[in-house]
């Protein structure tokens, strides 16, 4: 990934993204909000006990880098399912209910969503121009949400999986995510090969399994037939001066969040 910082904002970008001018994209670092701790400090989420004022304050810094403010991007309600929402500018403004994925193919709609230890998921169409953003945790990866986001952009779109290009981003780790039942009967169920992503570590020696939640969703892209897929290398449980991470903070704390935008044909990325 690349990193950028404008106006004191720390972000994120896809290095396999770059040269694609049709599209703005940004994984937004916990850095240059004014939240204040332990939401400190550029928290993007109203679901954790903020400050609403910071939280939208955080939002136009953000969003405002991309010329965008919290009516002029789509939100979702996070839910931890599998269900795509195709939306247009015409839900601007609003959260879609019950959604972990959005997809559109409308030139100038700008999609959002916040994380701390999930998974987010960008996929990009340079054939058909449409563009996906997903969030999957565990749940997520065992009802591959990643997967269904290549095929509602299949059907909606004419996406052919080769074609597109894919961004896993920032999410925690292997070495930190201890997990138990019923996450490790899901998995074992959810992939034929799980021994490659519920491993135990010698040196804890605890007899505890560790879930890679990154390779799971990488896995459920190229089965997908997904090809072009880049790994963010962050762990949000290791880089917390980056990140916010729920399991390494205990749950007190906020979320970062995302950008992606579809634009219209003949405008330059910023």
């Amino acid at each position: 990934m690349i990193q950028q910082e404008r106006e004191g904002i720390v972000y994120f970008e896809f290095e396999s993204f770059g040269g694609n001018g049709r599209i703005q994209h940004a994984i937004f670092s916990r850095q240059g909000g004014v939240s204040q701790p332990p939401h400190d400090s550029l928290n993007l989420s109203v679901s954790v006990p903020d400050e609403k004022t910071a939280v939208y304050a955080n939002r136009a810094k953000a969003f405002g880098l991309f010329g965008r403010q919290n009516d002029t991007v789509v939100h979702a309600h996070l839910v931890h399912g599998k269900a795509v929402a195709r939306v247009t500018q015409a839900n601007n403004g609003t959260w879609m209910e019950h959604f972990d994925a959005l997809i559109t193919n409308e030139p100038g709609c700008a999609l959002t969503m916040n994380y701390a230890d999930c998974t987010p998921i960008f996929l990009y169409d340079p054939v058909q121009q449409a563009i996906g953003l997903g969030h999957a945790g565990w749940k997520g990866a065992v009802v591959d949400l990643p997967g269904a986001m290549v095929r509602a952009m299949q059907q909606q779109f004419g996406s052919k999986p080769g074609d597109l290009l894919a961004g896993i981003g920032p999410c925690i780790s292997w070495a930190n995510y201890e997990v138990d039942e019923p996450l490790v009967g899901e998995v074992k169920a959810a992939f034929a090969d799980w021994e490659r992503l519920l491993m135990k570590p010698v040196e804890k020696g605890n007899g505890r399994y560790h879930f890679d939640l990154a390779e799971a969703n990488r896995r459920n892209l190229a089965r997908a037939g997904v090809q072009q897929i880049e790994l963010s290398g962050f762990c949000t449980a290791d880089r917390t001066d980056l990140f916010f991470s729920h399991r390494a903070e205990k749950g007190k704390t906020g979320r970062f969040g995302t950008i992606f935008i579809l634009l219209p044909e003949g405008e330059n990325e910023k």
